[in-house]
């Protein structure tokens, strides 16, 4: 009978030779093999290390494919707890918007996972601080729909929700045609439906849901959050937390809201953005962007939602710049600047979020993952308290939170 699950050798010097996964589904590399595909590890080839180790960029299939290989650090106390979840996890989801795990080699102490390589890197990598051009707004919306849809299928398309817990600009990678790819599962925690799971409080400051810093409550709920700070981020292209900015703008989701309810919210926009965002599909898309980092859980749209509201803009857009190309064929045309201001719900949510922010230090935090300068994966460390991944994928009935 033929199991889903991976067999892990014992001891350090185990050797693991062949994977019970399907083999459609994840494959097993020899370490001769990603050594050929390394050139043994070569220093030049590093496109990213931390803690977990480094990210090689490599070749295999005799040259003709290009992947992401990344190779545990012997000493990442937390990396083969890491490396089973994740080779588990990767090999058995299959979507559009995820990031693909190509397969794994865990021989001679080894242990080495082996990714599609994603050449335009991170969607923060096109927003700010950066030498690329920046992104045109319908293919910005196109992006977060891409992101809002890998994560919709996390949380409703298996037999147990999965949170990703760590949403962020620097976890949603793009390929060569700028599509939208999720990726960095190892803070992911496999959820109840519709019940919170206590955990320890995890996650990247600035997209860390308040409620879940508060009560140690984890639901999608979160995830939902985090995309909230995503798409204010690819709106404004700034940082979701700038210390250098003044207390009242520091936060992006806050100072966002802020600027709602005055009416100022064009303001804060990209310049870039300026005059290319049709009025009607801003309006619905700092909507959709608002309810998302509402304080409350309970107040915020489900991811189900998010999609089709992301979706909806991006009709609104298409429609107005054929209506725009109608009148003025092949010629230019702006949009004037609305001054939207919006009825946001009261919230106790800024001072103790602001509390979190300047107080914890999580294992997510910038600085402490893995990242990678030019495919922009990042591998923070589990915590001991996430559920065997494997269980994501089978009947947990008797299961506790």
């Amino acid at each position: 009978m033929k199991t889903n699950c991976l067999c892990w050798p014992k001891g350090k010097a185990a050797r693991t030779t062949a994977s019970s996964l399907p083999g459609e589904l994840c494959r097993h590399f020899s370490l001769n093999e990603i050594k050929r595909a390394t050139d043994n590890f070569l220093q030049e080839l590093i496109i990213g290390e931390g803690g977990f180790g480094n990210v090689y960029k490599g070749v295999i299939d005799n040259g003709n494919v290009t992947v992401a290989i990344k190779r545990m650090n012997p000493e990442s106390r937390q990396g083969a707890h890491e490396f089973k979840t994740e080779t588990i996890m990767l090999s058995q989801l299959r979507h559009p918007h995820l990031v693909p795990l190509i397969g794994y080699c865990n021989e001679e102490s080894e242990m080495i996972l082996v990714y599609d390589y994603m050449p335009n890197g991170t969607l923060r990598d096109h927003l700010y601080e950066t030498h690329n051009d920046p992104l045109p707004w319908k293919k910005r919306l196109e992006i977060c729909i891409g992101a809002a849809s890998g994560l919709q299928y996390l949380h409703t398309g298996v037999k147990h929700p999965i949170i990703h817990r760590d949403v962020k600009t620097t976890n949603i990678l793009l390929d060569e045609k700028l599509v939208a790819k999720v990726s960095d599962f190892g803070l992911s925690k496999r959820g109840l439906d519709k019940t919170a799971v206590s955990t320890m409080v995890k996650g990247t400051l600035g997209y860390l849901d308040p409620e879940y810093a508060r009560r140690r409550q984890l639901t999608e709920k979160s995830d939902v959050y985090s995309l909230g700070v995503v798409l204010f981020e690819v709106l404004c292209a700034r940082k979701p937390l700038d210390q250098k900015l003044a207390p009242e703008q520091c936060n992006l989701a806050n100072w966002a809201r802020k600027c709602m309810e005055r009416g100022t919210i064009s303001e804060i926009i990209d310049p870039y953005l300026k005059g290319k965002i049709a009025p009607e599909c801003l309006k619905v898309f700092v909507e959709v962007a608002e309810s998302c980092v509402r304080d409350q859980g309970i107040q915020r749209p489900t991811m189900n939602d998010v999609v089709e509201k992301l979706g909806f803009a991006l009709d609104l857009q298409e429609d107005a710049d054929a209506a725009k190309e109608k009148i003025n064929p092949g010629g230019e045309y702006t949009y004037p600047d609305q001054m939207l201001s919006f009825r946001v719900p009261e919230t106790t949510s800024d001072h103790r979020y602001d509390n979190v922010q300047s107080r914890q230090v999580l294992e997510s935090d910038v600085g402490t993952g893995l990242t990678a300068t030019s495919i922009g994966l990042t591998y923070p460390s589990l915590d001991s308290d996430t559920t065997t991944t494997q269980d994501m994928f089978t009947d947990t009935t008797n299961s506790k939170a």
